[in-house]
């Protein structure tokens, strides 16, 4: 199989479970940052600001998805990631859990405000 050129073709690709996560965030994305567009980059659906600056990423896994702000935004929200694995600028959801649709609008909203207003890019 080919490389997914767009986010509903790797959208497409997964199983269901992953799918189901996925189409979760999608829609907390645009929800959340309606103006940015969807690509893929290093083979990860992501959402990038109008003014080109990658905001997430999202990325599947055999147990789990990520999704990838940056540093500073996940910082951001440690006291509420202490029931989460997380990396440098990442958050691990188990496919088994629900996703946290509350935490991530929040997480979204703090890395679409620390761009525009702080003019941070990504990594």
């Amino acid at each position: 199989m080919s490389k997914p050129q767009t986010v509903d073709e790797y959208i497409d690709g997964l199983s269901e479970q992953r799918r189901e996560l996925l189409q979760q965030v999608r829609a907390l994305a645009h929800e959340v940052v309606p103006g940015a567009s969807e690509a893929i980059e290093w083979g990860h659906p992501a959402w990038v600001h109008p003014s080109g600056t990658i905001l997430f990423v999202t990325s599947t896994h055999a147990q789990h998805a990520n999704v990838t702000f940056t540093p500073s935004t996940r910082e951001a929200f440690d006291a509420e990631l202490a029931d989460f694995t997380t990396g440098k600028g990442s958050l691990k959801l188990p496919y088994t859990r629900p996703v946290p649709a509350d935490l991530l609008r929040r997480m979204m909203e703090f890395r679409l405000r620390e761009h525009e207003r702080d003019g941070v890019l990504w990594m």
